[in-house]
């Protein structure tokens, strides 16, 4: 069995450990305001904050915040980035030095690149990554940031691997061996850490039979022996199979980060509220009590993934991509964790919604209306329907049920906008009376499925495009799923 699989300071501290952080996606067609977030992230005492890009909003509400903050370089600008020292001197000044300066931003480290290796990628970054690197370290030198600011480049698990199935074999894959040296060895010379993400659940995900219980923390009945150790959950072989990488090749008191972590809530049979609860709660347990690994005792540094939902990532992984929130896309709560001297998650506050109402299939609206598929298709084109999938938090509703949620995300995507939901060819209607399952009159509701009514952010000008290849795979997954629904049902 592998234990490697995988595809592709003024802040309340309420754990005991220093090193809890979070990630900060930004890939929603409805964001929560920053201001917001950051009084969010303080109230649940992440004291870290790992950003993707160099979002200005997001890097102005966290100055003078308390919050550390990881900055990210996105993949498309290596090469520009790598191609000259100029260009990456402009992106410090732009992205680090001002918020620095200007902002009172603690900027602690730049992401160069974010898992450039993956093989999916096939080797699309890996001439532009090492020299993008090299040039963002000197600017942050010629900056005077040196010192205060460290680069890394968070790597997928699929860079190392092990030949022997133990985490004692581990080495890093072999066509990408002498460029990790370099990336090692410079990361080393200039202080930085490697930034390593571990995702359990894509193990299950990849492969039906990997042992579910080996998977989270609570011990399995077949653990993964190598010599006099016995490992029991795959973050910790996966995490000891890089420091074996590392010691085999000189570099073993190299620093890890843990740079994404965690587990989806939907979008998969796995991915549930659950499972999600059951491997947060296990991964903070052990940063509470200080727990690391077999081969490194003293825990690094970890970024769960991820703070809020994103409902306008691309679902090429998976449709659970969508909903790795701790907390849903509003900030609202999914489930409780003690995040440490029993304490509880507190919900985002001050949020403001559309008015309570949403769009609906009509009642006297014919399931065989031959403009329906369509209809179900252009919806779910614009919106984020993947809770409707098989083994998703939705994916039991009846037929008009069905219909009615994709009509409803739509109309909600588009801010509730005049006509939006008469567009359906006379096949929906407008209600104020809440369609979730099981919804009381306070609007709460029993059932995990959720018809949403979005956060009030004015108007968008950029709207997710048809035409993008998720979204051409939404159309299809969409169809697919009315068919079955429709097949199921009579």
């Amino acid at each position: 069995m592998s234990v490697l699989s995988r595809n592709h300071s003024g802040v309340e501290k309420c754990l005991v450990a220093e090193g809890l952080g979070v990630n900060w996606g930004l890939q929603a067609t409805h964001p929560l305001p920053p201001d917001i977030v950051v009084k969010l992230l303080k109230d649940n005492g992440f004291n870290k904050v790992k950003l993707f890009e160099a979002d200005p909003g997001a890097l102005k509400a966290l100055g003078r915040s308390g919050v550390q903050v990881m900055v990210g370089i996105p993949n498309d600008l290596l090469a520009p980035l790598s191609a000259s020292v100029r260009a990456a001197e402009q992106w410090v000044q732009q992205n680090v030095s001002t918020f620095i300066s200007k902002n009172g931003v603690d900027i602690r480290y730049v992401a160069v690149g974010n898992e450039p290796f993956l093989k999916a990628y096939k080797d699309r970054f890996l001439n532009t990554t090492y020299p993008a690197l090299q040039n963002v370290q000197a600017a942050l030198i010629k900056a005077g940031l040196g010192r205060q600011v460290k680069v890394t480049i968070p790597i997928n698990a699929d860079v190392y691997q092990t030949d022997s199935g133990v985490p004692s074999g581990g080495n890093f894959r072999s066509d990408i061996h002498g460029l990790m040296m370099k990336i090692v060895k410079f990361l080393s010379d200039n202080g930085g850490p490697l930034t390593i993400n571990i995702y359990p659940f894509l193990s299950l995900y990849a492969d039906p039979h990997f042992p579910i219980d080996f998977a989270f923390f609570s011990g399995t009945s077949s653990p993964v022996v190598d010599g006099s150790i016995s490992y029991t959950n795959v973050f910790e072989a996966n995490y000891d199979t890089l420091v074996w990488a590392l010691e085999k090749n000189g570099f073993g008191s190299l620093p890890i980060i843990v740079g994404e972590i965690g587990w989806p809530t939907d979008g998969d049979s796995n991915a549930n509220i659950e499972y999600a609860r059951k491997f947060n709660q296990g991964l903070l347990d052990r940063i509470s009590r200080g727990i690391g690994t077999p081969k490194r005792p003293t825990p690094p540094d970890i970024y769960l993934f991820g703070l809020v939902d994103e409902d306008a990532k691309s679902i090429e992984p998976g449709n659970f991509e969508r909903h790795w929130g701790v907390f849903y896309y509003d900030g609202a709560i999914k489930y409780q964790l003690n995040i440490g001297n029993n304490r509880n998650l507190t919900a985002a506050k001050g949020v403001r919604y559309l008015a309570r109402k949403w769009c609906v299939m009509a009642p006297d609206a014919n399931v065989m209306d031959p403009s329906l598929p369509d209809s179900i298709n252009y919806a779910c084109s614009y919106a984020d329907c993947t809770s409707l999938g098989y083994g998703s938090s939705c994916g039991r509703l009846d037929v008009k049920s069905n219909v009615s949620y994709a009509f409803n995300m739509y109309y909600q995507t588009m801010n509730q906008q005049k006509g939006s939901c008469e567009r359906f060819h006379n096949l929906s209607v407008i209600t104020t009376i809440d369609p979730s399952p099981f919804s009381s009159n306070s609007g709460r509701t029993s059932s995990t499925c959720r018809f949403e009514v979005m956060i009030d952010v004015g108007r968008h000008e950029s709207r997710v495009n048809p035409g993008t290849s998720s979204a051409t795979m939404i159309k299809y997954f969409s169809l697919v799923l009315f068919v079955l629904v429709f097949m199921l049902h009579y």
